[in-house]
């Protein structure tokens, strides 16, 4: 007979084997990434509070031949909620805020459409996405591009009117981590740049994070976005590096701005599943407010997806204070995914098996990213391989497919009728209430309009239909979108709304929540 020593340590050495990450883990990631056409990509997996695996594949940018590294900056998109919701954690443990609070008793110029939602509205109300607005809500004061400050665009929030009632269902935004960021500074006395590298990714070990533009230029070694711009549609055509534009502006950076690197987010990894907890006998939030941020807040509606991805999909989701805690397979993961133009990141937690990871790609293949992220998840859990890279690339390929082919069908050919007016007629000066005026000109023959915060960047019109034209925009990275004017019964216009062209653009592209009426109508 073994002996019971002799048994324990061959349960132990299993276990280690088990948690070890898998062992063809380089070969599969650097497959995946040729096939998928990603530039390059870095991961790091931290297992009972160390780093087992930390790794860059591929090139920071097609143009040039630098590798990528583990100190190589990713853009990691709405995965830097978390970061925020920590930052406000550390403000509750200082007792300068409760999450209870009302916002408008911090910010007394906090406003929203509805003055009793006003009222109240509290700090983690702005963190969960029940507030009431729309899918993406506001995501045009910054996206594509903004030169509004944080301050502003709180003032604007006033103007945009809810799609539910206060608290009634789940819609996910950005804009209100923006006036989250703006609230840690109205708290703080210091900007949410000052206050993140202080008293988050600094204490934290988080030596290269950076917060803005600023940062990325003295840190050097930062993964250029790319993306597929050049199709019919986005996500089709050939993989460009994408210019400085791209890049998430400043007044958005507490809901998706920090720029990270495998190192620096095994250190970030590491703390999550100490509960706050840094090395020594410090701590960077108590494990009161580490409980907080992973409590459940809201239930995500969950839509269907198809076989065989449908074995991916969660029993339940859920939103916390910048996490999305859900089901797999009877286990609980706490995780959070990110998109920014060319840049895409997935960070993942099971709390039951002390294992963290996280992946950064420098393109927007989310394929492989989807992929990959459950088939680390499933050998973590001890179930078999599936080849859900390949199964996601499948399902996302037919969906643009599906998008194209609606783009040719006949009902989305246009008619080849009108304009109405001569184009002279058209042009002004045109105004949203939160969105700002745009400028529409006749210049050559054609309508060109410009965008009151979005600088340097235009558009063209191009008559599509009837009183229908569609924006030629001289970025390609932007998403283009149909602009309707409607005509009142003098034959003047009276409004004009606008609708993204892709059935499956981006839905920060809230085209249509605009609707923009003649400024000397509107005075």
């Amino acid at each position: 007979m073994k002996s019971a020593c002799l048994v324990l340590a061959v349960a132990l050495l299993s276990q280690t084997a088990l948690a070890a990450p898998p062992a063809d883990l380089a070969q599969r990631v650097e497959a995946l990434r040729k096939s998928s056409g990603t530039p390059g990509a870095a991961i790091a997996i931290v297992e009972d509070g160390r780093t087992t695996f930390a790794r860059g594949f591929g090139v920071t940018d097609l143009t040039a031949s630098k590798p990528v590294d583990t100190d190589t900056l990713f853009f990691t998109g709405s995965t830097g909620k978390a970061f925020t919701s920590a930052a406000l954690a550390i403000l509750v443990d200082q007792g300068k805020i409760k999450w209870d609070d009302k916002v408008i008793d911090h910010m007394p110029d906090f406003r929203l459409w509805d003055a009793w939602v006003t009222r109240e509205f509290t700090i983690r109300d702005l963190l969960v996405h029940r507030s009431g607005l729309g899918l993406g809500a506001g995501d045009l004061l910054f996206v594509p591009r903004s030169n509004l400050t944080r301050k502003e665009i709180v003032r604007r929030l006033r103007f945009i009117p809810p799609a539910t009632s206060f608290r009634s269902s789940y819609a996910y935004d950005n804009v209100l981590y923006v006036v989250a960021g703006q609230l840690i500074e109205e708290v703080s006395g210091q900007s949410w740049e000052q206050f993140m590298l202080r008293n988050v990714l600094r204490p934290a070990g988080m030596k290269r994070t950076t917060v803005d533009a600023a940062g990325r230029a003295a840190a050097g070694n930062v993964a250029r976005p790319h993306a597929r711009v050049n199709g019919v549609i986005r996500g089709v055509g050939e993989q460009v590096p994408l210019g400085p534009e791209a890049v998430i502006p400043a007044n958005a950076a507490p809901a998706g701005g920090l720029s990270v690197s495998a190192e620096d987010m095994s250190k970030w990894l590491t703390l999550q599943l100490a509960q706050g907890d840094l090395p020594g006998e410090a701590r960077l939030f108590s494990e009161a407010q580490a409980k907080e941020m992973w409590t459940p807040q809201v239930l995500m509606p969950i839509s269907p997806w198809p076989e065989p991805i449908r074995q991916t999909q969660a029993t339940f989701s859920t939103y916390a204070l910048g996490w999305n805690v859900r089901d797999y397979h009877g286990a609980k993961i706490v995780m959070h995914g990110g998109g920014v133009f060319g840049s895409i990141t997935q960070v993942v937690l099971i709390p039951e098996k002390n294992v963290g990871f996280s992946i950064m790609m420098n393109s927007e293949e989310s394929g492989m990213l989807a992929g990959l992220t459950y088939e680390l998840i499933d050998h973590y859990l001890g179930r078999p391989r599936s080849q859900w890279p390949e199964a996601f690339t499948a399902f996302l390929d037919t969906r643009q497919k599906e998008a194209i082919a609606f783009l040719q069908t006949p009902a989305a050919q246009p008619a080849k009728v009108g304009p109405s007016l001569p184009l002279a007629r058209y042009a002004g000066d045109y105004k949203d209430p939160w969105f700002g005026t745009i400028k529409i000109r006749e210049k050559a023959g054609k309508l060109a309009v410009e965008f009151p915060h979005w600088p340097g960047l235009g558009a063209t019109l191009d008559h599509h239909q009837y009183e229908t034209f569609r924006t030629r925009f001289n970025d390609p990275v932007v998403e283009p979108a149909y602009v309707t004017f409607a005509l009142d019964a003098a034959g003047k216009v009276a409004r004009i709304t606008m609708q993204p062209v892709s059935p499956i653009a981006d839905f920060s592209y809230d085209y249509r929540d605009l609707e923009f009426a003649p400024v000397a109508a509107a005075n």
